[in-house]
């Protein structure tokens, strides 16, 4: 699959005994997965035939899922979405879509390529791997401009970054 389909989460259970399934979504919320009408396991389309939120994880019932030991099958595998189900609000943006672009600081030095995005409680990290790597949090002080069309990161550093 291209780039088209984007991971969105993972099943990591089964709920109920109708075959519905728990996804722990990688998105921002669970609730961004509700309007998706079809997941994707692979190459193999899965109908979304009602979902849910409970307990931060999106419930789902799948098409041809019809009872727990099909949905046993299913648990940890990750599903994908196709990105044009998913429209992002003005200046957002897929954590996939900047992985690989290039990083500069704010004064044009070339700090590297961004090769991750950590989740923490505190909020999101950028992982910058050039000369060295830079840790950089994903906040409006650090974090200048993102041109997803040309792939570079704008950031700003302070004294031991």
């Amino acid at each position: 699959m291209d780039n088209q389909y984007l991971e969105a989460g993972k099943i990591v259970n089964t709920h109920g005994i109708a075959g519905e399934v728990k996804i722990l979504p990688w998105a921002d919320n669970a609730e961004f997965l509700l309007g998706i009408k079809t997941f994707y396991l692979g190459e193999r389309a899965l109908k979304v035939i009602k979902s849910r939120v409970h307990k931060g994880c999106l419930i789902a019932q799948l098409d041809g899922i019809d009872d727990v030991n099909a949905a046993m099958l299913l648990k940890n595998k990750t599903i994908l979405i196709n990105r044009k189900e998913a429209p992002l609000p003005e200046g957002s943006f897929f954590i996939a879509d900047i992985i690989g672009a290039k990083v500069v600081s704010d004064d044009g030095e070339a700090l590297g390529e961004l090769i991750d995005v950590l989740d923490l409680p505190a909020g999101n990290v950028y992982v910058v791997k050039g000369n060295r790597e830079i840790l950089i949090p994903e906040v409006d002080e650090f974090i200048m401009s993102t041109d997803i069309k040309n792939g570079i990161i704008t950031v700003h550093l302070i004294d031991g970054m």
